[in-house]
């Protein structure tokens, strides 16, 4: 598949959603920062340090399952939070109260702002289907399928394992390879047969550990060097240009 910039041997092609399809990871990002800076100022008062919506965003949450994501930012501030119950309102201190905080502050920004892909993204994937590949998306976002479809995207993915399916399964999210693995099983493919396209750190992580035949880096925001520490084989800032160095 030298027309894709791809090694011949792959078969299939696993798309993470958010900043590799769609232009959510900022909305995202935005959502955790109003829930990070309102717990944060509640408990530490107006001196509070604020979540950095690049640094913080991606070393901690991006590509996460929600509560992770939770975890994994408030350990990097040495705070416990219980973990509480899935059905928590969004004002209780909790990981699954922030976590459905986040949810919501995010489902009112892409009610008031809207979804777009990458236009350049949707014409690769049509083209890897063209071509005979198998497509996957695969994302910790419980909202995949209704943003595919606000986008006109669902028909051009044979399998989505995203937030729910991970859960219904009881798959550990990336950085974990899991639900990556778990695609290529749907597909019917090695994970050796697969191409993982990622934005995000622990997207780079799980394509590594899992093994799979190649890993691209999606440089959205300038972090194709960390990108490449964290695994890919090639670092682009768009899809388009993977055809344009076949």
């Amino acid at each position: 598949m030298t027309e894709l910039g791809l090694p011949k041997e792959i078969l299939a092609c696993l798309f993470d959603l958010d900043g590799v399809i769609t232009k959510t990871a900022v909305v995202h990002a935005a959502a955790w920062k109003r829930t990070f800076d309102d717990f944060l100022r509640q408990r530490d008062g107006d001196g509070f340090r604020p979540f950095d919506d690049a640094a913080d965003y991606d070393e901690y949450v991006d590509g996460r399952p929600r509560a992770d994501g939770v975890r994994t930012f408030l350990a990097s501030r040495d705070v416990e939070l219980p973990e509480g119950t899935p059905d928590d309102p969004p004002d209780r201190p909790t990981v699954q109260g922030l976590g459905n905080r986040k949810n919501d502050l995010l489902l009112e920004l892409i009610r008031s702002e809207g979804v777009e892909a990458y236009d350049s993204t949707l014409r690769y994937v049509e083209a890897v289907r063209a071509s005979g590949l198998r497509t996957a998306v695969v994302s910790s976002s419980t909202n995949c399928r209704d943003i595919l479809r606000s986008v006109g995207a669902e028909s051009l993915f044979d399998v989505r394992i995203d937030g729910v399916v991970a859960a219904e399964r009881r798959l550990p999210g990336k950085p974990q390879p899991d639900t990556f693995l778990a695609a290529a099983r749907d597909l019917g493919v090695d994970a050796s047969e697969c191409a993982v396209f990622e934005d995000a750190l622990a997207g780079m992580d799980a394509g590594r550990s899992g093994h799979f035949g190649y890993v691209v880096g999606v440089d959205r925001v300038g972090q194709g060097a960390a990108l490449r520490a964290h695994g890919a084989d090639i670092v682009v800032r768009d899809l388009a240009e993977l055809g344009e160095r076949a």
